[in-house]
């Protein structure tokens, strides 16, 4: 008979780094069954909204990236919406992310979203308790609501480890590129791990319904968690294929005698990229 503890282990145990080659491979494949599924919503006149939360550099944003890659941003839209204005504070709280909810043929994803009551404004005290505890009554009314109406609601977790959480805010303070990535409230987040650990269980417990269930993703490991976030995405969507309009190109016509302008009438931008050869 096995080690219980051996056992344990090896469930427990992070599989390895999904390598780049197979991880393009698939990511591609996988983006070419979301263009389908955005012509689907379209034509179906259907609303997707999918919600991505998670702790800080978790990987939500590079998801994010790799869902909207290649779909039309009139049809795929992010909505990530800043601090709440003075006005805002005074609304019913779910007032603002009602206004960015999808019409018929539109897929919203939203960067953060309502579960910031539950996450960062619970943990660093932006919220009261009454406020707080009035979300997690309403919050699954609301998204109920949303379900009823027609609206296709997905919601993800990105679970990240401590240690590689801390190794990507090391590497965005190193690196130029992305120290813009790092905020204040990212650093605070270092010190208060358990406790967002709580909020997000608390969270759990009273938004994890049938109506909307939360989906995790392990984040370890960037590309697969891209992966299996899109696959999981695509699997739980009933869309199909749709037959593509027919669109021909005209025949140029003839000139009409249209001269163009001497070039020296207009400015152009100077050939920096002559430079590079």
């Amino acid at each position: 008979m096995e080690d219980p503890r051996v056992i344990e282990q090896q469930r427990t145990a992070k599989p390895e780094k999904l390598a780049r080659k197979p991880y393009e491979r698939e990511l591609l494949r996988l983006q070419e069954e979301l263009v389908k599924l955005q012509e689907w919503v379209k034509v179906e006149g259907a609303r997707v909204v999918v919600v991505f939360e998670g702790r800080d550099a978790a990987g939500k944003g590079g998801a994010i990236k790799r869902v909207t890659e290649y779909l039309n941003p009139r049809v795929a839209r992010v909505a990530a919406l800043p601090t709440p204005t003075e006005r805002q504070k005074t609304q019913w709280y779910f007032q603002r992310y009602v206004e960015h909810l999808p019409a018929a043929g539109e897929i919203v994803l939203f960067d953060r979203s309502w579960y910031n009551r539950a996450g960062v404004e619970r943990v660093m005290g932006f919220c009261t308790d009454e406020e707080y505890w009035q979300f997690l009554h309403q919050c699954p009314t609301f998204e109920r609501m949303l379900t009823e109406s027609g609206i296709l609601l997905r919601k993800y977790w990105f679970s990240v480890s401590d240690t590689e959480q801390e190794r990507r805010f090391r590497d965005r303070l190193e690196d130029p590129m992305k120290r813009w990535k790092l905020s204040p409230m990212d650093v605070e987040s270092i010190s208060r791990w358990e406790d967002y650990s709580r909020a997000k269980d608390e969270m759990f417990i009273h938004t994890d319904t049938p109506d909307s269930p939360w989906h995790v993703v392990e984040s370890d490991d960037k590309r697969r968690a891209r992966i299996n976030m899109i696959a999981h995405l695509l699997s739980t969507v009933p869309y199909h294929e749709t037959k593509a309009p027919r669109i021909e190109l005209p025949a140029r016509p003839a000139s009409r005698g249209y001269q163009r302008p001497p070039r020296d009438l207009q400015k152009y931008v100077p050939d920096h990229a002559a430079g590079l050869e």
